[in-house]
């Protein structure tokens, strides 16, 4: 099964993706995106440098390339060999970030993620809701691009990620992202458990 964690940046996803594929056992491939490849990992640095400037066009480009790398390199071959696959982020970030947030469109975003990652879909999306102003409060040192753009990007990327709930209801879950990251670990696996 492959499960991705979704949600506006300090939503939690990270821990929650981490303790989720502890969750599911040792046979669990656990990712992050951009990133899980040497190429993916060089990508992400470009892409979290707060001192470069991207155009949003190339921060769209940039997110496929690293993903294309990442399915074909990394989960195309993990689910075909029957293996559970965790990913902190996927194609609904690009759509949300660069689609909506951007203003590169929804559909165009969707359309060239659907030629990137081909049968590479995940099966199961888990989006971590969290208000903007919440979400801020656990910042940490060594903000990247994204978090340094502040509230107004990520009220804008929250109200994206709640269309794109709308959009696939049969794909993405919105679960309360708030409380005591034990206490959410046991909603993500009860909507886990319920799709396996």
């Amino acid at each position: 099964m492959f499960i991705t964690l979704e949600g506006i940046d300090r939503s939690g996803k990270t821990t929650q993706a981490a303790l989720l594929a502890e969750a599911l056992g040792p046979e669990t491939m656990l990712l992050r995106e951009p990133g899980g490849t040497p190429a993916g990992e060089r990508i992400r640095e470009l892409l979290k440098d707060p001192g470069l400037e991207l155009s949003p066009g190339a921060e769209l480009l940039l997110f496929n390339a690293a993903r294309a790398q990442l399915c074909g390199e990394v989960i195309g071959p993990a689910l075909e060999a029957g293996r559970d696959v965790v990913c902190d982020r996927f194609i609904d970030s690009t759509v949300a970030y660069q689609g909506v947030a951007r203003g590169l469109g929804v559909e165009p975003v969707e359309r060239l993620g659907a030629l990137v990652v081909g049968s590479c879909m995940p099966d199961l999306t888990v989006l971590l809701r969290v208000e903007p102003e919440r979400a801020r409060d656990r910042r940490e040192d060594g903000d990247d691009r994204f978090e340094v753009e502040g509230l107004d990007l990520q009220r804008r990327v929250a109200a994206a990620y709640d269309e794109l709930a709308a959009r696939h209801p049969e794909r993405i879950v919105a679960l309360d992202g708030e409380g005591a990251p034990a206490r959410v670990h046991e909603r993500v696996l009860e909507v886990v458990s319920g799709r396996r």
